[in-house]
């Protein structure tokens, strides 16, 4: 079936909300090698990967469907000098927003009975669930490490461990 505009241009802004999710997580990786924090740079740097990943799911599936995305203008991230947790709250935010554009696609796509994208949504549903979950309890975990170093340096080398986009 093939896409309608106004599905067509939701799923593009996805695409657009997508890689700026990229560069949300990269920009702050940049931010945490300053800090001396090679494995939360690492982890951040990896989580960039997974959200272009998550771009291109989309865009396949726009252009399966005979669809021409189109990506939208994407701001620059403005990150100063930012603490390990801030960074993170921000990540979390972040992922907020992107499950509720989710949601919002899901229900323009049962609207406009398009129930060829129902199945990739359901992916991403669930995807979001886990995202916001991981980050959270990183949040989480950070806070309660609060002031301490040798916590820090743990929770450094643990997220390090990570080898790939999940």
């Amino acid at each position: 079936m093939a896409l309608n505009d106004t599905l067509l241009k939701a799923l593009s802004d996805q695409i657009t909300l997508e890689l700026e999710s990229s560069i949300v997580y990269l920009q702050p990786g940049i931010a945490l090698e300053d800090h001396d924090l090679p494995g939360l740079a690492t982890w951040m740097r990896l989580q960039s990967d997974e959200e272009r990943a998550h771009a291109a799911k989309f865009i396949a599936h726009v252009t399966d469907r005979g669809g021409r995305p189109q990506i939208g203008a994407i701001a620059a991230p403005s990150v100063g000098e930012v603490s390990v947790l801030e960074a993170f709250e921000a990540s979390l935010a972040h992922e907020q927003k992107v499950s509720e554009s989710i949601r919002d696609l899901y229900r323009l796509s049962q609207s406009e009975g398009d129930i060829d994208a129902i199945p990739l949504l359901h992916w991403f549903i669930e995807e979001q669930i886990e995202e916001e979950a991981t980050v959270s309890e990183i949040v989480g975990r950070l806070r309660l490490i609060g002031d301490d170093g040798a916590g820090l340096l743990r929770l450094d080398a643990e997220l390090g461990a990570r080898t790939t986009a999940q």
